[in-house]
């Protein structure tokens, strides 16, 4: 009775790890509670403000609101007149009808791995589907008319070509009561966009007006959902520090904040477009949601303080927009030895976290950095993958020399178990003391054969996350079919890799369940051989756990990237090795065969003696 128990107790904890792990890394918004913690009272760090005009600042113009789609992108782009974009990165063009950053795709990156594929479209324009765009101008001071640029502006460009990395262009407009408008845009190698906006006062009277910069986007944005990768807003609002509500955080509100030295914009997983006022300058930051129609339009902005423009006089303001893939190089990263990006060269703050390394970032940084070193020297992530393995394999050998040396001791003690087993049969408890007895006597651990698992467990994750959330590990090949790292294994072994004209997933119930690929059946057969190297624990849930375990896991991970299946596999092959080498010098006996034999042939129970 008390074994049925053990097996019970053995599935129902095979099935909470299943569970766990599905609750854990693959529901969307499981963890929406924690942007909450973010936000305090009223009055306090973070807390949302009041959006009505105050005595001497304005208010902050809102987008005006979409109206549902009615057009293509292709065909709202072709009714307006347009400044071309056109770098080694970018292509796209500026509405000049508001000055809009609105028709944006990024020249390097394509939606899917085939390289005629369409490129990565960032921005889009309003009146057509998922708009999104950013536009820059000028608030009069609260009670002024005086006329400023606005959404139905019509911008003139100053001399003719497009935007190019060599030559900015430079847009007027004229009010028509004395102030001048000029905005000149200039883009560098990548994706930073400059833009300075100067206004001449030509009339008799003083004006005051306040810069502002905006990026809207109109409708809820399909996000994956993965509790650990945020996709939304995010900003550094100055000494409040990172700021990341969802979108259904703001939905329908605002927060803002009066801060100097911030950014903010929205992050999808690989590409953002972020608003990077001047540094030293203070600003009312902001992020706000309002309905229109069935969706919500999404906005972050910015406020700058009133510049006084006298009679004869002229003013300007400087400021940035970064619009594109979020790059490690580019955006920079906050470690030593790391590329400092525009973080450092901007003298930003803290923009590295526009990447969202986690919680766990004093790993995930560095296996990242690795990981990007050994790719420069080889020129596969593959590769470095491997190559980075077999170093956390050696800088952890003392504690996993440790570990196996205690199993090793444990196998040579078998018969001695074997004894204590037949001696108190018929009394577990006993048998447990003499078991006990026998561990302190030789110094055995007898759990030694989980340590190298839970080593595993932190690089694990940190080559997860550095997989799933990094732009340069996207579409990277390894060879043969896997062609990139950061997806599951395309195959699938139940249709001997599509030799069989059939898709299994669609079965009910389990379809999910029969995709597998090549390589995590690999990856399983290497735990599993791993296994067969431990030897027999004496508890039977123990044994009934380390038996399942290889089975659970290869299902688990099959619908994992590819690249870390492959570490995994690549990790259980090297301790294989390294464990019989170890089992070796302690003189216990490799009974690998003798395990895998016992696995499927169960050897008959001795007849009594009469």
């Amino acid at each position: 009775m008390n074994e049925h128990k053990n097996t019970i107790l053995a599935i129902v904890l095979s099935l909470i790890v299943v569970v766990g792990w599905e609750y854990f890394f693959a529901k969307p918004e499981m963890q929406q509670a924690q942007q909450q913690q973010q936000q305090v009272q009223p009055g306090g760090k973070g807390a949302t403000q009041p959006t009505s005009p105050q005595t001497t600042t304005p208010q902050m113009p809102n987008a005006p609101s979409a109206q549902p789609p009615t057009k293509t992108a292709a065909e709202v782009i072709a009714g307006s007149p347009r400044v071309a974009i056109d770098t080694p990165t970018l292509e796209g063009s500026i509405d000049l009808k508001g000055a809009r950053f609105d028709n944006l795709s990024l020249k390097q990156y394509r939606e899917t791995i085939d390289p005629n594929s369409p490129p990565i479209t960032l921005l889009s324009p309003s009146g057509a589907p998922e708009a999104y765009y950013a536009e820059f101008g000028w608030v009069p001071a609260s009670g002024s008319n005086e006329p400023v640029p606005g959404t139905d502006t019509i911008w003139k460009q100053q001399g003719s070509g497009a935007l190019s990395v060599d030559h900015p262009v430079t847009l007027t407009y004229d009010n028509g009561r004395g102030l001048i408008f000029t905005r000149t845009i200039s883009v560098d190698h990548n994706f930073l966009f400059g833009i300075k906006d100067e206004v001449q006062n030509k009339s008799g009277n003083p004006v005051t007006l306040y810069p502002y910069g905006l990026v809207s986007r109109h409708g809820t944005p399909k996000v994956l959902g993965y509790y650990f990768l945020h996709e939304g807003p995010i900003g550094v609002m100055g000494d409040q520090g990172l700021q990341e509500p969802s979108y259904k955080d703001i939905a329908g509100k605002s927060q803002s904040w009066d801060v100097t030295n911030a950014w903010l914009g929205f992050t999808d997983k690989y590409w953002a477009a972020v608003l990077l006022p001047d540094t030293s300058a203070k600003v009312q930051t902001r992020f706000s949601a309002s309905k229109t129609g069935e969706e919500e339009d999404y906005q972050a902005d910015y406020l700058g303080q009133a510049l006084a423009v006298a009679p004869g006089a002229s003013a300007s303001t400087d400021t940035r927009l970064f619009a594109g893939a979020k790059q490690v190089s580019l955006v920079g990263i906050d470690f030593p030895f790391g590329p400092g990006g525009y973080n450092q060269a901007l003298q930003l703050n803290h923009f590295d976290l526009l990447i969202d390394w986690g919680w766990f970032y004093f790993i995930t940084k560095p296996m990242f950095l690795a990981l990007e070193f050994f790719f420069h020297l080889v020129g596969n992530f593959g590769i470095s993958i491997l190559i980075v393995t077999l170093m956390v394999k050696i800088l952890f050998f003392p504690l996993a020399n440790k570990s196996y040396a205690s199993m090793a001791k444990m196998k040579a003690v078998q018969p001695q178990m074997a004894m204590i087993k037949e001696r108190y049969a018929d009394d577990k408890m006993k048998q447990q003391q003499a078991m006990m007895e026998l561990y302190k006597k030789e110094q055995i651990n007898p759990v030694a054969g989980c340590l190298p698992m839970v080593i595993q467990i932190p690089v694990f994750w940190s080559l997860y996350k550095v997989l799933f959330i990094t732009i340069e590990m996207r579409h990277a090949p390894f060879y043969g079919w896997i062609h990139d790292l950061s997806a599951p294994d395309p195959t699938n072994i139940f249709t001997l890799g599509g030799l069989i004209p059939f898709d299994p997933t669609v079965v009910p119930l389990i379809g999910s369940y029969l995709h597998l690929g090549f390589w995590p059946a690999v990856m399983g057969v290497t735990m599993w051989v791993q296994m067969k190297l431990n030897p027999t624990q004496p508890d039977p849930t123990q044994q009934m756990i380390f038996n399942w375990m290889p089975l659970i896991f290869t299902f688990m991970l099959a619908h994992f990237p590819a690249g870390l299946v492959i570490y995994w596999a690549w990790n259980n092959s090297l301790s294989v090795i390294q464990q019989s080498v170890i089992m070796h010098r302690n003189g216990a006996k490799i009974q690998l065969w003798d395990n895998l034999k016992a696995t499927f042939i169960k050897s008959k129970p001795k007849q009594p003696a009469e």
